[in-house]
């Protein structure tokens, strides 16, 4: 028969031993897990380069489209203060002979009407 000593170092034998057992499956399990994450990091950094380079050739693309665009802004800047020129010259140049000539055939109106009472006044002496 086993006495209280032995019987209790054999407890403690077996209890290590199951604590040595759990901890060499959690080993085993840790190390499948970091194997797989390798793997997994290993896969995605394969793909995320060929997308960073698309990335960077796409706003490389869409700096020349905006200096493009930049350039386009200042022309239609460019033009439309020349149109609003245009437009002041053509409104001095259209608008200054129109009131001369509405004035113009006003004061023709005016001269005419005046004219008529006249001839009608003497039309009107030579009757009596």
């Amino acid at each position: 028969m086993l006495s209280a000593g032995e019987v209790a170092g054999l407890i403690v034998a077996m209890a290590w031993a199951i604590l040595v057992c759990f901890l060499a499956v959690v080993l085993v399990r840790l190390a499948r897990l970091l194997t797989e994450t390798t793997k997994m990091v290993s896969e995605l950094s394969e793909r995320v380069v060929p997308l960073l380079e698309d990335v960077t050739v796409a706003v490389g693309e869409a700096n020349r489209q905006l200096v493009a665009v930049e350039a386009i802004a200042a022309d239609v800047k460019q033009v439309s203060g020349h149109v609003a020129k245009v437009s002041g010259v053509t409104q001095i140049l259209v608008t200054g002979p129109l009131i001369k000539l509405a004035a113009l055939s006003h004061g023709i109106r005016q001269a005419l009407r005046v004219r008529g009472r006249s001839n009608l006044r003497v039309l009107e002496r030579r009757r009596r």
